[in-house]
């Protein structure tokens, strides 16, 4: 039933699967890793051996071919058993990086079970498709030449596994995780009451319905420090910050939602403030309160900062199936509120910033046209985690001084693009900011950053360097194995503890944001009694005490 050589292959690839990536991985992960990699290794190898045999090369039989397998099979079962007994060790080698304790449970048999399961699932379906394509091509072989026939039967193949995977399982796992994710946003039945105070979004004097804000979107405008909170960390009078949010339900078509943000703006009075942040969600419409709190603490309150839902989904399917939503959205809003900010009076105007974290780096990146802000630029943007697909980030990345490390760029003299990590703040140079002000804040164990497609045929530019203090120095790697660890970490990525992986820290965001917005009269000692309150275990955001 199973070929031999493609089994010791498979089996190879599964074990190089055990060796770490950037994100720890617990049994369930790594079985279900461990199954598609033997699965992967099975697949290619009887790839090539078909490929051999189509090119009639010669072919080892009988007594040979068993002596070569006896011999094959050696290595490669004593590195797979070497790669369990040591897996453990190396996963602990990403966790004591990250600051977790050591795996205690060994569940390698576990691990092993459920890998044989996978690849056996996997197996069944591979030999489906290979049916499918027999049945096709001895088909048309009664009508066409052979050769010809299994062109077109390979062709045939592949489009019905692709109509059906795409426009069946794909489109209904879709409909359904869109369903599930729409449920969870608690939209039209509310567990909280609108706002009390007309200046909130949702309030009865405001134009943004409460009941189609889903959840994200109340828990940000409710959420955040109250005017008595910052005036009490600050010692001076503040204001009470501005929270401006419209939901994916308030109307489908994104053009209407960013005019409904911006007739919110003028309503609440948000272009009267000092600072005013463009902010794009991630792709549940998830604002990180550690984020906007510590700028409203910095800034005294007078912040004003604007967001529009567009998608349901995590971040990573929505990446993948709803590309355009979170673009469209972006730009939208960029267009509608930048077109009345540039029309006041370049005296009255607030201080314009762009924000995104994950997904919504992204998309503010895209909405970011430097074209159309050549003669008024905005004042700076501060982009979290941004995922390797962003154009603008990978445009800055190449542009990077000649010896600077990929995970940690240098552009110029720093004087408008900067990228900081939990290891090296913003301002680390010393050297004067421009009058826009760039700053990526990325951490070298963030997969949803540095995934590398790339990486299925040779090893990403930041593997070729000296790892960061939160990589394990055990990583390596191994074509098709790498591509499928990177994609499982991107799965788990905001897994890690805060300040590693997909997970970033109040503390960063609080360097990050006194880099990029110098707030008036703000000490380095200020940072630090803020970090001292944000970022807490028992709070996402920052204390209002």
């Amino acid at each position: 039933m199973f070929s031999v050589l493609p089994l010791l292959a498979g089996l190879l690839f599964m074990a190089a699967s055990l060796t770490p990536s950037l994100i720890p991985r617990d049994w369930l992960m790594q079985g279900v890793l461990a199954g598609a990699s033997m699965a992967a290794g099975y697949v290619a190898t009887q790839f090539l051996l078909a490929l051999w045999r189509a090119l009639e090369l010669p072919v080892l039989r009988g007594r040979p071919a068993r002596i070569a397998h006896a011999v094959l099979a050696v290595p490669v079962l004593v590195l797979l058993g070497r790669g369990v007994i040591l897996s453990g060790e190396w996963q602990n080698s990403i966790r004591a990086r990250m600051g977790m304790a050591d795996l205690e449970v060994n569940n390698t048999a576990k691990m092993l079970a459920l890998a044989l399961a996978v690849f056996l699932a996997l197996f069944v379906i591979g030999k489906a498709i290979q049916a499918l394509f027999d049945l096709l091509r001895l088909r048309l072989a009664r009508y066409i030449p052979a050769r010809s026939a299994n062109v077109l039967g390979l062709l045939l193949a592949a489009l019905i596994v692709v109509t059906l995977t795409r426009d069946g399982v794909v489109n209904g796992a879709m409909r359904i995780a869109d369903s599930s994710y729409a449920a969870a946003q608690h939209l039209t039945d509310p567990s909280m009451p609108p706002p009390a105070e007309p200046w909130q979004s949702g309030s009865v004097a405001s134009g943004i319905d409460w009941e189609l804000m889903g959840k994200p979107g109340r828990d940000f405008v409710l959420g955040g420090p109250r005017a008595a909170a910052i005036s009490g960390f600050t010692g001076r009078p503040a204001k009470e910050p501005l929270r401006i949010y419209v939901g994916l339900a308030q109307n489908k078509d994104p053009e209407i939602r960013a005019q409904v943000a911006l007739d919110e703006m003028l309503r609440v009075g948000a272009f009267d403030r000092k600072v005013l942040v463009l902010a794009s969600p991630t792709g549940t419409g998830w604002m990180d309160p550690a984020s906007y709190d510590a700028l409203e603490y910095m800034h005294g309150g007078d912040v004003a900062t604007a967001a529009v839902q567009y998608s349901y989904l995590q971040s990573p399917l929505a990446l993948i199936f709803e590309t355009a939503s979170g673009l469209d959205q972006a730009t939208a809003l960029m267009r509608a509120v930048y077109d009345h900010w540039r029309g006041l009076p370049p005296d009255r105007r607030p201080r314009l910033y762009l924000h995104g974290i994950s997904l919504g780096a992204w998309s503010s990146m895209y909405a970011f046209n430097p074209f159309q802000m050549m003669n008024e630029p905005v004042a700076g943007a501060f982009w979290v985690g941004p995922p390797f697909t962003s154009t603008l980030w990978r445009q800055a990345n190449d542009a990077r001084r000649p010896g600077s490390r990929f995970v940690l760029p240098e552009l110029d003299e720093d004087e408008v693009i900067r990228y900081a990590s939990q290891y090296a703040p913003p301002d680390r140079s010393g050297r004067p900011w421009g009058r826009l002000r760039i700053l990526f804040l990325q951490y070298a164990s963030d997969p949803i950053v540095f995934y590398d497609p790339a990486s299925l045929w040779r090893a990403p530019e930041w593997m070729r360097e000296p790892l960061a203090p939160d990589v394990s120095p055990r990583l390596r790697f191994t074509p098709v194995v790498t591509q499928l660890q990177l994609a499982v970490d991107m799965l788990v990525s905001t897994s890690a503890p805060p300040g590693f992986g997909h997970s970033y820290h109040a503390r960063d965001y609080i360097d990050g944001w006194a880099a990029v917005t110098a707030p008036e009269g703000w000490t380095a000692a200020d940072s630090e009694r803020l970090k001292a309150i944000c970022g807490q275990e028992e709070r996402p955001g920052c204390a209002n005490g």
